[in-house]
């Protein structure tokens, strides 16, 4: 039985790459395919080559703009699809028009498998922003193309429907929970160690539309919010990335601008998924805008707090029924409105740290119900 995974893969986003490694566990582990048998479309096959020691071959075959590039990426990877059993477009945000490359490039994928023999598999993934015509389109028909689809929130299904989506559509948790499967995170007695993550919001350097005055007002906000936590709870902040290295600028320029830089570690590596799961297990809390770093954060039964740059981010801490520590990162220059998140859960502390323990569990056993969407493709 022959694999293809096609996603987000090779771009140092180890969010990104958790998911794959959730994935490819499933794959070797649980379902016992052959590594030689598996290909991984990646955005540079050498580094995920590195990493895994599995096939990897080019996602995109770039040729100036998209359309050359889509139609040289169909004629070079049609082939290799056409030698496969079965294509499973798995994890992360990819049904989405936010990017003007996605939603064609992962279509084009889709329908190379349909009409190449393959079983295709929509795998976890999460839906939206969808807000042009195009997009609508070239979405629906990709999950036209596909023999079983699932997603990783409701609020994904329920946008897929509003698009038109007639097929029935599953929802499990994100794969990358599956690193968490053999942590066991030791109650703390108190709130004093706290990671961070930091999303370059806006930044001219990273985002589609920048917006430098939005930037700014996001790192003065989270540089004296964390001040004040650090002050008031004689706490010890690390920072810490999960795209490299475009979240590692926004650190520095946050630290930069902070007073109580004495209290603050910035680790600067490349870390991968396992490295990942391990510093969020060794936090009492974690204040996350990346999503994949409060996945791994509850993998690891750390509780967390959410910081939502992209609609992902609340639909997550919905899903887990932890809204209450949700906020919008528009409000990050609003004074105390972390701390207040960090007194909230201190006035439960040992209460909270069970209840994330319940759901990593919880979340383990719903990305388990991934296997059996693979699996019966497989048979």
């Amino acid at each position: 039985m022959k694999v293809g995974i096609v996603g987000n893969y090779g771009h140092d986003n180890n969010g990104d790459e958790a998911i794959l490694q959730g994935i490819l566990t499933q794959l070797l582990v649980d379902l016992n395919i052959d590594r030689e048998n598996i290909t991984i479309f990646s955005n540079n096959p050498e580094n995920t080559k590195a990493r895994y020691g599995l096939k990897a071959v080019k996602l995109l075959h770039k040729r100036g703009s998209l359309l050359k590039s889509v139609a040289a990426t169909i004629n070079k990877n049609n082939r290799i699809i056409k030698e496969l059993d079965v294509l499973i477009i798995g994890g992360g945000g990819l049904l989405m028009d936010m990017y003007k490359r996605d939603a064609p490039l992962y279509f084009s994928h889709a329908l190379m498998g349909r009409f190449g023999g393959c079983k295709v598999v929509i795998y976890g993934v999460g839906a939206g922003p969808i807000t042009t015509k195009s997009g609508s389109f070239l979405i629906k028909r990709m999950i036209g193309a596909a023999h079983s689809i699932s997603v990783r929130d409701s609020e994904s299904k329920e946008l897929l429907e509003k698009i038109g989506v007639e097929k029935p559509i599953q929802i499990i948790a994100d794969p990358a929970f599956k690193l968490g499967e053999r942590l066991k995170k030791e109650m703390s007695l108190s709130v004093k160690k706290i990671g961070v993550t930091a999303v370059p919001y806006f930044s001219k350097e990273y985002w589609p539309e920048s917006n430098e005055e939005k930037y700014e007002a996001f790192v003065f906000g989270m540089a004296n919010n964390l001040d004040e936590i650090i002050k008031e709870h004689d706490a010890e902040i690390t920072f810490f990335s999960t795209k490299y290295p475009q979240d590692v600028k926004v650190t520095e320029d946050i630290v930069n601008v902070m007073k109580e830089k004495g209290a603050v570690t910035i680790l600067k590596d490349n870390l991968n998924p396992d490295q990942l799961v391990s510093i969020c297990g060794k936090q009492d809390i974690i204040i996350g805008t990346r999503l994949h770093s409060l996945i791994l954060s509850v993998a690891a039964e750390t509780p967390i707090v959410g910081v939502g740059y992209h609609r992902k981010v609340r639909n997550f801490m919905r899903r887990i029924s932890k809204e209450k520590y949700y906020i919008d990162i528009e409000q990050m220059n609003k004074p105390g409105i972390l701390n207040e998140l960090i007194h909230e859960y201190k006035r439960n502390w040992q209460m909270e740290q069970k209840s994330f323990s319940t759901i990593s569990s919880q979340q383990v056993m719903e990305a388990k119900k991934g296997l059996e969407q693979i699996g019966q493709v497989l048979r």
